[in-house]
């Protein structure tokens, strides 16, 4: 018996869209011949026909030009073979494993539902996603800034007098939660691919506020480093999650000023940390330090938002309950536009590999390098070098509050000029321009004009309005599941590596100038300008290459990357769309696209980059 096959895995199924006038829609099926000699012959009545379907269930066939010098490709043979053809059993084709998406799944089981929506549902169902599950992550990253930032409130409070820290000691508090953190992102990016990830958010805040409340009983170096570590590990989870879920919840062109939101609270954090500091630094206890109840208040409070987040946290819009089941369709089908798929729960080693292999993973890993060592050591000395400048402790606590609100203003702007332009690489080029004015400011003016030097500091401060345009830009670059975790997983290793060694470039030695750690800010942030501007380019390359291979499936080499349409351009396609259904032209179907079929950006041809 001989088996022939029409088809391919259908994860490398070209497309339906050629306009080939030998079109048609078959399915895949098997011949159960008499004789093994007929191979080639059934070769011969298929190339006869100058048509070979190449994908199971696809109507783009490809054109073939039979041998004629081949012994088996006479009319004889070509007779024979037709012969034996008529009399056999055909039967369908074994199908093979595809990659698939949960959401796949779920808009199968939909599939009797209208999934065409208007313009106003979408705008309801988005807007409901904004006050759902934003709120959760803007607060979620507060805690973890909050939490991560004390060490730096508590600096000028005398916590190197009360516990003791010599030398470099109050460096490695500040890295050794970035080295906790680079050592967990693979398990974090594994558990984010396996687990629900609603749930997985919920208990890494619990585990981390519990972890920074019990650090308040530390009161040596051994101690606050081994905290610290634990307090890293568990935090290791939040900035990939939040990635993951601003991925699963909303279209490429709304994510970067989604990721800036919830970025933003870095300077939230400052302006109420700061607060909370200026007022708990105050209470005089003869039984605590005050690091300690900086420590405590910080710890108990974080435990207790774990709780609002395990309540009303959704794992994906699949299995949002607040969601209607046609909310839920919209929620999902608006996604299809992104080609980068939803969730999918299974870990693909192959995924790994290609996010490994990426020329673009190391782009994101070294630019989010340099900008982390620059944000490591102001983050974790910021504080001492505004009072080395001539201010009180406590003057310097105020201080921090412009700086945070720059911070939140600066995030917040550059994520929508990102938005309206569609241009992060220059986005980000222009915004390290203020950085390094004011890095340069504190390099070369005299110390007696503390106005100057603040000035200087709070230029520096917008330096906070990269790391997320990177985090977004990644983010809408990277396609499949496990690829998508583990690429924000490098990235994230980046952020540990450069947040490790920012603070180690400083030290209390330096005082009150610190030019070692200044210096090495600004060629940092220099590096950061001149890649930003390099990177698109070799985007730029990717997407001329996937054009290419469109068009040699057959497809369109220009595609409407439908994820970065603007308000007016969604209520223009909606509108088409709405008239194509009532004229009876059905949307893609699932079977016929790539977009929720979890394959990566370098398999997927249809997924074009964004600069």
């Amino acid at each position: 018996m001989i088996c022939i096959y029409l088809g391919v895995n259908s994860s490398d199924r070209p497309s339906t869209t050629s306009s080939s006038p030998f079109s048609r829609s078959i399915p895949s099926f098997q011949v159960h011949g008499h004789g093994a000699g007929l191979v080639s012959q059934a070769h011969t009545v298929l190339t006869c026909h100058s048509v070979i379907f190449r994908a199971s269930g696809s109507n783009l066939p490809a054109m073939t030009t039979p041998d004629k010098s081949h012994p088996a490709h006479g009319p004889t043979a070509a007779a024979a073979a037709a012969a034996a053809l008529a009399t056999d059993e055909i039967s369908p084709a074994p199908i093979t494993d595809t990659p698939t998406d949960k959401a796949t799944t779920f808009l199968q089981a939909h599939a009797q539902t209208d999934t065409t929506f208007t313009c106003d549902e979408e705008r309801h169902v988005l807007r409901r996603i904004d006050t759902r599950i934003l709120p959760l992550l803007l607060g979620a990253y507060f805690f973890q800034q909050l939490d991560k930032s004390s060490l730096s409130y508590v600096s000028i409070f005398g916590i190197t007098e009360d516990a003791k820290l010599v030398g470099q000691q109050y460096s490695w508090l500040g890295s050794i939660l970035y080295i906790a953190q680079l050592v967990m992102q693979p398990l974090a990016a594994f558990i984010l691919v396996k687990f629900p990830n609603g749930k997985v958010i919920a208990s890494a805040i619990f585990l981390w506020g519990s972890s920074q409340a019990i650090m308040a009983a530390c009161t040596s170096f051994p101690s606050l480093l081994g905290l610290r570590f634990v307090l890293g590990s568990f935090e290791a989870m939040i900035a990939p999650s939040c990635i993951a879920v601003t991925q699963m919840w909303w279209r490429r062109g709304e994510q970067t000023l989604r990721t800036s939101y919830w970025n933003a609270m870095n300077g939230i954090t400052a302006i109420v940390g700061s607060l909370f500091t200026y007022g708990l630094g105050h209470i005089e206890s003869g039984v605590m330090f005050k690091y300690q109840i900086i420590f405590l208040f910080c710890g108990l409070l974080t435990v207790v938002y774990a709780g609002v987040v395990l309540a009303f946290m959704p794992d994906s819009p699949m299995e949002a309950k607040y969601l209607t089941e046609r909310e839920k369709v919209i929620a999902v089908e608006r996604l299809r536009a992104n080609q980068m798929g939803v969730s999918s729960g299974k870990w693909r080693w192959e995924h790994v590999w290609e996010s490994l292999l990426d020329l673009k993973t190391w782009c994101w890993f070294v630019i989010i390098v340099a900008i982390s060592i620059v944000s490591g050591g102001i983050g974790t000395f910021g504080s001492l070098i505004v009072k080395s400048f001539g201010y009180t402790k406590f003057e310097a606590i105020l201080f921090n509050i412009p700086f945070g609100a720059i911070q939140f203003i600066v995030i917040i702007a550059s994520g929508w000029v990102a938005t309206r332009f569609k241009h992060k690489g220059l986005t980000i080029a222009a915004v390290c321009v203020l950085p390094i004015v004011g890095t340069i400011i504190m390099l070369t003016v005299p110390r007696e004009q503390k106005g100057v030097l603040l000035f200087g500091y709070y230029l520096v401060s917008c330096m906070a309005a990269i790391t997320p345009l990177i985090y977004a830009w990644q983010a809408q670059n990277t396609g499949g599941d496990t690829k998508k975790k583990c690429t924000s997983g490098m990235v994230f290793i980046g952020m540990c590596t450069g947040n490790i060694i920012g603070p180690l470039l400083y030290s209390v030695d330096h005082a009150p100038l610190y030019r070692p750690g200044l210096i090495s800010n600004l060629i940092m942030l220099v590096l950061v300008a001149a890649l930003a501007i390099l990177i698109p380019f070799y985007l730029m390359y990717l997407n001329r290459r996937h054009a290419k291979r469109r068009e040699e499936l057959g497809k369109n080499a220009v595609l409407v990357d439908e994820s970065m349409f603007g308000k007016g351009q969604v209520e223009s396609g909606k509108a088409a769309e709405l008239e194509e259904a009532g004229t009876g032209v059905k949307p893609k179907a699932l079977e016929e696209d790539n977009a929720l079929r979890d394959m990566t950006d370098v398999k997927n041809e249809d997924f074009i980059y964004v600069y």
